[in-house]
């Protein structure tokens, strides 16, 4: 048997040898979410003078990469996000941060075909096993299918990353790694959103009651899913199953509850699939060798295919606005980018071929801005430069704190009748006669 710690023992550098390898023009990949490196972020980082134009790729960040704080960064660094946190939000508005849109469930085809080639990767994974194998921890997503296209893999071994079992592309042997680094900083941790608010409440109490024993569950992520749970958590069901995109603390919960066996789906029985995890210490600890627990590729977890053979899914999502025609924008405010596609709308489809499956996505009717005044979610039109994440032949349940309505089935002055009716009552009157204006209302639901 191949003896690997000696294997491990000649691959060990230095960050400053590990970075060595950029140069000028380069694209670099870094992991993302928890799996996004540090020290060799930082060794890269000092060598900002002497590099220009090197194009790093990564998303869902916890906080400002070295890269993006040297001095002039633009002329060395640009910033290329698959999904932005509120750190990127705020990087975006300097002009070294850009977005890549795409439909989650594709990314790993991006980096087999189109993407253009990658010199290095870095990124963090759990310490090795006896058999040479570092897991990508709880963010096997796309990493396996971004290794394949890098020149150089140098990894951050961290005790302190939690070892994600999976099945398929949860791992990269030590013979495919280029160096290694070590690290033992501490997981970053993405708090559940703190309490739920009433409105966070009402619409959970209006989705639950939808949801049947010996379901399969996807949460994304925000008060509303979190409210959600929680509430599973506490309830009488029973049976139920995950497979979801992004695994969040409301599963631990449910989990501990004894809600989740997972004993009805017809893939993968038995077992949580996730595509990546991030959450409290929580979490890192429930998923840390847990057999039940699979980490997937993205490609899997969010393939509309698979989804549909998963009886009685239920995908619980947050949104930022929708129109009268039901199109619905979960990633921008206006032209300004808040956070990405993702998977909303492989869950979206998914959900409804799924054989007793339903797709609910939940916003407040109304928010207030920095100015204090009430402004609603439920436009006559998207906002202008507003993109559309679910298109409105797509959406099914649409929920806010005055009710959820089905569009699946209606005409557009059905539709705009019924959006109207779970809109803020404030807005209502106004709604009517935009939708008046826009030909899309039959008569008067007053």
């Amino acid at each position: 048997m191949a003896n690997w710690i000696d294997l491990y023992r000649s691959k060990l550098t230095t960050p400053e040898q590990a970075v060595s390898v950029v140069e000028s023009g380069d694209w670099i990949d870094y992991g993302w979410c928890v799996n996004t490196p540090r020290v060799l972020d930082a060794a890269l980082a000092k060598r900002y003078e002497e590099l220009e134009d090197v194009k790093v790729r990564g998303g869902i960040l916890f906080e400002k990469p070295a890269v993006m704080q040297v001095p002039d960064t633009a002329r060395h660094f640009i910033w290329n996000s698959w999904h932005m946190s509120g750190v990127e939000r705020k990087m975006i508005a300097d002009g070294t941060t850009f977005f890549g849109p795409m439909r989650y469930s594709e990314l790993p085809r991006f980096y087999r075909e189109n993407v253009d080639p990658i010199k290095a990767a870095f990124f963090q994974v759990s310490p090795m096993d006896a058999h040479g194998y570092f897991t990508f921890g709880p963010s096997a997503s796309h990493l396996a299918a971004m290794c394949k296209r890098c020149q150089y893999i140098f990894v951050e071994v961290n005790p302190k990353m939690p070892r994600c079992l999976g099945g398929v592309d949860n791992a990269i042997h030590i013979s495919q790694i280029s160096g290694i680094v070590e690290n033992e900083a501490d997981m970053w941790e993405l708090g559940g959103g703190g309490e739920p608010t009433e409105v966070d409440k009402a619409v959970a109490n209006l989705i639950v009651p939808q949801i049947p024993n010996g379901a399969c569950l996807q949460l994304g992520i925000g008060g509303m899913p979190n409210a959600v749970g929680a509430m599973i958590a506490q309830s009488d069901l029973k049976d139920l199953g995950v497979h979801t995109e992004m695994y969040v603390d409301a599963f631990v919960d449910i989990a501990a509850a004894g809600k989740i066996t997972g004993r009805n789906k017809a893939l993968d029985a038995g077992r949580q699939v996730y595509a990546f995890g991030a959450g409290t210490q929580k979490l890192y600890d429930y998923l840390n060798d847990n057999p039940q627990c699979m980490s997937a590729p993205v490609d899997y977890t969010n393939d509309v295919r698979v989804v549909a053979q998963l009886d009685n899914f239920i995908s619980i999502n947050n949104v930022i606005e929708l129109d009268l025609f039901g199109q619905v924008g979960a990633e921008t405010a206006g032209t300004r980018q808040i956070s990405g596609a993702g998977g909303q709308l492989d869950f979206v489809m998914g959900a409804y071929l799924s054989k007793g499956g339903k797709s609910f996505l939940c916003c407040s009717s109304a928010m207030k801005g920095k100015d204090g005044v009430l402004r609603s979610r439920i436009r006559p039109l998207m906002s202008p430069g507003g993109i559309v994440t679910d298109t409105r032949a797509n959406v099914q349940y649409l929920v806010t704190e005055y009710g959820m309505v089905n569009l699946k089935g209606t005409s557009t002055w059905q539709r705009a009748e019924r959006i109207i009716s779970i809109a803020h009552p404030d807005f209502r009157d106004e709604l009517i006669r935009e939708a008046e204006a826009l030909g899309i209302w039959r008569r008067s639901n007053k």
